[in-house]
């Protein structure tokens, strides 16, 4: 959906202050993230633990790399659905349809056992969240003006919401995986989608007829051409598989090489249009950075289920009380804090108003905290176990990282689009979301236990330097965005 200028729901303030569609938003996009964040908290495990606890006995670098490339294809399928949203169904049409194919996802995990069970499941979930995220952002972007100052806040709030679920699926997901086994916790996250989809589907009559608009449609007579394009790359792809061209331990390398391809073309594609501006050409060009350090930001980000998945499971001290907490719960630390904070940064970035830091502020604080995280983990390197409340404090330093970055990109985003590239243009951030976390189950392969300061030392300095040098392009970029901040 590309409406970029504010619906007709725009100065609704019916829900806390914001227009009411954002509730339903936020309630489909909280049952997704239970489903989608309590499967992937078990998934490393279900990978690499052995036959006899339940897994499917592959090597963790091997199982960490799947990992990356799963989440990596996540945001990757964003730019089927987008393009399906802006030239076929519209917006509102895919997320609803894309529900479908999560929950379909989880029930193949759930149901079906062995490899075929977790290939099925996890292409389903995958191509189905693409469609579902981006969307689900166009959509809460389409309620308000580019002027509006409730903008940044309202993504706060939807955030919050992404949150709420990502705290409680894990924990429930966790627990079931811990007492009755990986296939029953992969089956609450298919219920979980499944009433996330009911609450959906009854309150689809209250949305505003706007959202069904679609931007660009594609005209009959080319529909059967695309459509043969759309068959031609699934043989294809098919076709690479069987002649073994890409396996399982290339895949999350292979998925990165497209994903940068996909990137440099997207761009091309936009800034090249006639239907682009003279002031949105520059303003996508000063997407690019935000783009680069996305990226960075999300490839550190992500290691939350690759290598602190491990880290948790095998350094991590888990004993509360004489009672040890499952692993997989550390991935609910996260979003406690998001849902603590995403009201403060929210209220924060309503009560500055025009006097908030820039988008490219925002970033650049973003990548030195998370880099400052990462440095933390240094100084526990000599300690047989890690304390529980150390890894805490490193959560909520990669927490306030986020809350400068992930809504403020989703919101930056919208601003920045061209109207003819709205939904499109979300993908493409969601694309930087999709490098970042195919590079960070990349990056967990190097992590070594025992000679562990280089990884960290590489990594978090990194982001750092990346930090800096965006803090001094913000003079520029600023000149660039024009009106947008």
């Amino acid at each position: 959906m590309t409406i970029t200028t504010g619906s007709v729901d725009a100065k609704n303030t019916g829900f806390f202050g914001h227009p009411r569609t954002l509730s339903n938003l936020f309630s489909v996009e909280m049952w997704e993230r239970f489903s989608f964040y309590g499967m992937q908290a078990i998934l490393a495990y279900y990978m690499y633990f052995t036959v006899e606890q339940g897994g499917l006995g592959l090597s963790k670098e091997l199982a960490l790399s799947l990992v990356g490339a799963y989440g990596g294809a996540v945001y990757l399928s964003t730019i089927l659905g987008a393009w399906v949203a802006d030239r076929l169904l519209g917006s509102e049409r895919v997320l609803y349809f894309s529900a479908f194919l999560i929950m379909g996802g989880h029930v193949a995990l759930a149901l079906i056992p062995g490899g075929m069970g977790l290939a099925i499941g996890l292409v389903l979930v995958a191509v189905g969240s693409g469609g579902l995220k981006a969307n689900a952002t166009a959509l809460v972007g389409s309620l308000y003006t580019k002027e509006d100052t409730r903008r940044d806040a309202g993504f706060s709030i939807f955030y919050m919401g992404v949150n709420v679920g990502g705290l409680l699926g894990p924990l429930l997901t966790g627990f079931l995986q811990q007492t009755l086994g990986f296939h029953i916790g992969f089956g609450a996250a298919a219920i979980g989608m499944a009433l996330g989809l009911t609450i959906y589907t009854m309150g689809r009559k209250n949305l505003p007829a706007s959202v069904h608009h679609v931007a660009n449609p594609l005209p009959v007579d080319k529909r059967p051409r695309y459509a043969g394009f759309f068959l031609a790359g699934v043989v294809g792809l098919a076709a690479v598989f069987l002649l073994g061209w890409i396996k399982v331990e290339n895949l999350a390398n292979t998925i990165a090489v497209v994903v940068i391809l996909c990137t440099i073309i997207y761009f091309w594609v936009i800034l090249s249009s006639t239907r682009v501006t003279h002031t949105e050409r520059r303003q996508v060009f000063a997407f690019i950075p935000l783009y680069i350090a996305s990226a960075a930001f999300w490839a550190l980000y992500q290691q939350q289920f690759t290598f602190i998945a491990v880290y948790s499971e095998e350094r991590l001290d888990r004993t509360i009380f004489g009672w040890e907490m499952p692993a997989s719960w550390v991935q609910s630390i996260n979003p406690v804090f998001i849902i603590v904070l995403a009201g403060v940064f929210a209220a924060l970035w309503t009560k500055l108003g025009t006097r908030q830091p820039g988008t490219a502020i925002k970033f650049s604080l973003s990548l030195a905290i998370v880099g400052l995280a990462f440095l933390t983990f240094i100084p526990l390197e000599s300690l047989e176990k890690t304390p529980l409340m150390a890894l805490v404090g490193i959560l909520f330093l990669c927490t306030l990282a986020e809350l400068l970055l992930s809504p403020i990109g989703q919101s930056v985003t919208t601003k920045l689009a061209p109207a003819a590239f709205g939904t499109q243009m979300v993908a493409l951030f969601f694309l930087s979301i999709s490098l970042g976390t195919t590079l960070a189950g990349i990056l967990a392969g190097y992590y070594v236990p025992g000679n562990e300061i280089p990884y960290f030392l590489a990594l978090g300095g990194t982001a750092i330097v990346l930090s800096i040098a965006l803090a001094a392009c913000a003079p520029m970029l600023k000149k660039l965005m024009g009106s947008v901040r």
